[in-house]
């Protein structure tokens, strides 16, 4: 304990507290409010919160000498309860604060109370609830009072000791609440016994039980008139208690949710029970039992004599005498006792005359070196206030651990010290007794310990940790020739703890330094595995392909994070060493360009293979081409060519059949380049896929040609193919049929029923006269007869369908010739009342502006217009305004400009009229005719209010663009609003 501060002092608080009503017999705190009994029946209130004092009389109507036996005050400093003892017997008090005149409690007359039990979960201002009284002659009762009622609710007898009949000394009470109801937790004190009550329920029903069991009790050797019993409060609730007992101060915990139970069936809620003997507080001399006691949270305040020893309650060990300030007229009888203020945290020592305050300064600010000493290690942390405090308690059990050779616990002591050792110093202590393990492990703890911000020193320490590791990997494998195969071997587990290492610390390694250490220690799988943790792939597959694991191998490739040129820079040697998990894994990649893997695929295709193993390569290209849609025509020339070494060509020929373009838009139908399949088709000798490609190129004469030497089935087929070209297409069966007359062997009518045969299967397209001239000269006609006149019946026959075919056709000219000059003759009847559909005026009026149907003939003097089968009728000029008003701009302009050209002809030929007309003019064609032909057809092809010009007009906009300036002058602008007034019109 720090000898230059004291934990606690005394003050005095009040010299002459009695007031003159005699001298001070007892006296209770609670809340700053003081409450004393004088030896002349009076009790003085003094509050020091509001700095008010009160007196009542409790003698008052009784005989003879009055005193005030005991004085009780509950934690809120409201409630009081006194004992007055004289000549007539004992009476027993209640008062309050906000009351002048007390209340005797009737039924408790002639019984000395000596001790009260407040119940402090539930107490108010207004109401006391339960309360407990122990009396002189070992009976405890329950009472309540409400305020307002001026008056007790009850008092009913709780028990009554009567194996042991002694005074009850000291009582306390705590509850707590409970799924099934309030439990109470009573303690009481006689001079030699501390009993223990607990139940669930009522008071009365609690008690109540004790007549079936026997009480708990414990008994102490010795007696003291003046026993009592205190609990120490933190945070309104009992947490450890102290009996002042003729053997000693017995003293332990309260646990008041524990359910241990004691033999008898009680629920046992004390725990770590201790008796402090007082030849320990006598230092060799005699033994002088307290005479009051007070607890606080470490200590004990004991009143020996005038004095008050304060004695550590964990050490046991006086640290402080608190001497008082007494007048001379009370020193005779000296401090009389002590009490404590548990909501304030006060205590108070009093004599006759004054009362004193002890008040606490930190008094667990050394508690932590008192545990220390007393080496609990853990007591000793929880009281530490500083970092410094902390390493010293650190310090203690990491020495204690080292000297014992407990060096793995030491080093976790270590590791936790910041300041006062420095980490060289802790790690030369192990380095000096060659303790590896020890000083990994400190390494570590260190690691869990320091902050994000050093990371430096994490990543020092973290390498250096690595560095061991590999170390004592080593050293096992020298020691152990079975670790390598022994799952459970330290060995083992060493390597679970060193990955499991690297995996927390490879954000803090250097990747370089940590890549060196695990290489030169040869520790290749670890390599490995650490190079996986920081994304390093290329190493890992590189290494599982060097163990011939490829689907592991695969399996890393196929993690998102892995970049896809890997994926082509590893295919060559995985595909050698597993195809079929390869092009699985191919396959099941969205993001491959197989173009990328041509190069693996033909390092694997150049190597040998078994007749019947299934080809990895052709099954990937085929799911590229197939599945994939891949137009690459490497791919495409890639699995031609696998087809092409095949020993048989189906799969060939139905990949040069498939039509892989076909529905693209200007597409080709292939990929592949046809030259090089051609190429390579000849050379490995597949002439019917070379047949199929010369086709594919156009090349049909050499597709036939080839197709002869193979099947003349097959040159008939691509002949047959040539659709649009008919020269060509009879050029190539001139082709076959000379083939097939010239490999007919047999007899020569023979080779000529054939040939006749042969003609029959091209459809007509040869005659007998096309092929006579394979056969030799010498050949008989009689063996053409049937032949020869089955071909000139052929040539009759279509002599006469060409016959009615011209008949047919001078037919139709006369019918045509018919309906022109019916179409000459045909006219309209026009009513004179008819408008113009523009104008609105009579199509038949006389006069006029007609300068815009110049070209016309006019007749008479009216104008000339157009009547439409539909009834309508325009002016010439009046419908030519109105198509070019309404139809586009380049149509516009085309009838302006035949009208122009028109309008020009028209004067020309009127002053050639006026000069003679020439025979030359006569003779030749009219070109004003023609013109006016094509100005008919322009405007007046179809009725302008009935054909397509009307229904386009309807998406035209109501007001045209050019009309915008006349929109504009309907605008209302706003004009001197500043003069106009507004006014709100009913809704």
């Amino acid at each position: 304990m720090d000898p230059g501060r004291q934990v606690f002092t005394v003050d005095l608080l009040e010299r002459y507290a009695a007031k003159g009503r005699g001298v001070i017999t007892c006296m209770a705190a609670g809340n700053d409010v003081i409450v004393l009994g004088t030896s002349k029946g009076w009790i003085i209130r003094h509050d020091f919160g509001v700095g008010d004092s009160s007196e009542i009389d409790l003698s008052a109507a009784r005989p003879g000498e009055q005193s005030i036996h005991r004085v009780f005050v509950d934690p809120g400093g409201s409630h009081c309860i006194a004992t007055v003892v004289g000549s007539v017997g004992a009476d027993t008090f209640y008062t309050h604060a906000k009351w002048t005149k007390p209340r005797v409690l009737s039924r408790l007359k002639g019984l000395v109370v000596n001790a009260v039990a407040w119940n402090r979960q539930h107490i108010t201002e207004a109401s006391t609830r339960e309360v407990i009284l122990g009396t002189e002659n070992g009976q405890l009762y329950e009472i309540a009072v409400d305020e307002k009622d001026k008056r007790e609710k009850y008092i009913k007898p709780l028990f009554e000791l009567a194996e042991l009949p002694e005074a009850i000394m000291g009582l306390q009470m705590e509850t707590a609440i409970l799924i099934n109801g309030s439990r109470y937790y009573v303690m009481a004190v006689t001079p030699t016994r501390l009993y223990s009550f607990t139940g669930i329920g009522s008071l009365e029903t609690v008690f109540a039980s004790y007549l079936n069991r026997a009480v708990h009790f414990m008994e102490l050797p010795g007696e003291i008139p003046n026993s009592d019993l205190h609990f120490f409060m933190k945070q309104k609730r009992a947490v450890h208690f102290a009996w002042l007992s003729g053997a000693g101060i017995y003293h332990g915990s309260l646990n008041f949710g524990s359910q241990r139970s004691s033999p008898n069936g009680d629920e046992n809620f004390v725990e770590n029970k201790a008796l402090l003997d007082y030849a320990k507080l006598s230092n060799g001399a005699e033994v002088v039992k307290p005479s009051s006691m007070a607890v606080s949270e470490f200590h004990f305040l004991l009143l020996i004599g005038n004095k008050v020893k304060v004695v550590n309650r964990i050490s046991e060990q006086i640290i402080e005498e608190l001497q008082f300030d007494q007048v001379s007229d009370s020193t005779s009888r000296g401090i009389i006792g002590l009490c404590s203020d548990a909501t304030a945290g006060l205590f108070y020592a009093y004599d006759q005359n004054s009362i004193f305050q002890v008040s606490v300064n930190d008094e667990g600010r050394d508690m932590w070196k008192v545990y220390l000493d007393m080496k609990d290690y853990a007591a000793a942390l929880a009281n530490s206030r500083d970092p410094l405090q902390r390493d010293q308690v650190y310090l203690v059990q990491a020495e204690a651990a080292f000297s014992s050779r407990d060096f793995l616990r030491a080093a976790s002591f270590y590791a936790k010290i910041n300041y006062i050792l420095s980490f060289e110093e802790i790690t030369l202590k192990f380095i000096s007794v060659n303790e590896q393990d020890a000083l990994r492990t400190f390494l570590l703890r260190k690691l869990d310990n320091l902050s994000k911000d050093d990371k430096c020193q994490i990543t020092m320490i973290s390498t250096w940790a690595t560095e061991l590791y590999l170390d004592k990997i080593n050293r096992l494998l020298l020691e152990d020739d079975t670790a390598l195969v022994n799952r459970n071997s330290e060995y083992q587990s060493i390597i679970k703890e060193f990955r499991a290492f690297l995996s927390d610390c490879k954000d803090v390694l250097d990747e370089v330094t940590t890549m060196r250490l695990l290489e030169s220690y040869g520790r290749v799988e670890e390599l490995v595995f650490f190079a996986s943790l920081k994304e390093q792939h290329e190493i890992v597959i590189h290494y599982y392909i060097q163990q011939g694991e490829a689907k592991k191998a695969l399996e890393v490739l196929r993690k998102p994070a892995v970049p896809v040129d890997l994926q082509y820079k590893f295919a060559p040697d995985l595909i050698t060493l597993d195809a079929y998990e390869t092009v699985e894994s191919w396959m099941a990649s969205n993001n491959l360009n197989p173009r990328k893997l041509i190069p693996a695929m033909m390092r694997y295709s150049s190597e040998p293979h078994a007749k019947n193993e299934t080809h990895e390569v052709i099954k990937y290209l085929e799911f590229c081409v197939h599945h994939l849609h891949n137009e690459d025509p490497g791919i495409h020339n890639l699995l031609l060519s696998l087809y092409a070494k095949q020993e048989d060509d189906s799969s060939l020929l139905r990949f040069l059949q498939c039509k892989f373009g076909k529905g693209q838009e200007n597409g080709p139908d292939f990929f592949y380049d046809p030259k090089y399949a051609l190429r390579l088709c000849l050379k490995e000798k597949r002439m019917r896929a070379c047949v199929h490609i010369y086709s594919m190129m156009a090349m049909h004469e050499e597709a036939v040609a080839l197709a002869l030497q193979i099947d003349p089935e097959l040159a008939m087929a691509e002949a047959d193919k040539v659709e649009d070209d008919e020269d060509l297409r009879k050029k190539l069966w001139l082709m076959v049929a000379k083939h097939v007359v010239e490999q007919e062997k047999g007899t020569k009518r023979e080779n000529i029923r054939k040939a006749i045969a042969f003609l029959k299967e091209t459809d007509g397209l040869l005659k007998i006269e096309d092929i006579l001239p394979f056969f030799p000269d010498f050949a008989l006609i009689d063996d053409f007869k049937e032949a020869i006149c089955s071909s000139l019946e052929d040539y009759n026959k279509q002599i006469e369908l060409l016959k009615q075919e011209m008949n047919d056709a001078t037919y139709g000219a006369d019918n045509i010739r018919n309906d022109i000059s019916a179409l000459a003759q045909r006219y309209v009847v026009v009513d004179r009342d008819e408008d113009c559909g523009v104008c609105r005026r009579k199509i038949l009026a006389t006069g006029g502006d007609y300068r815009m149907a110049s070209g016309y003939t006019a007749v008479g003097t009216m104008a000339p217009f157009y009547v439409f089968p539909c009834g309508h009728a325009f002016h010439a000029h009046c419908l030519i305004s109105h198509v070019t008003r309404c139809t586009n701009e380049s149509q516009a302009e085309y009838i302006l400009s035949l009208h122009k050209q028109l309008t020009l002809l028209n004067s020309e030929v009127r002053r050639e009229s006026d000069g003679g007309m020439t025979s030359e003019a006569i003779t030749s064609v009219n070109p004003t005719d023609k013109l006016r032909s094509q100005l008919d057809d322009a405007v007046a092809g179809e009725c302008p209010f009935c054909g397509e010009l009307m229904i386009r007009e309807i998406s035209l906009p109501f007001i045209m663009p050019e009309e915008a300036q006349q929109v504009n002058s309907w605008e209302i602008k706003p004009q001197n609003l500043g003069n106009q007034r507004s006014f709100s019109l009913p809704v």
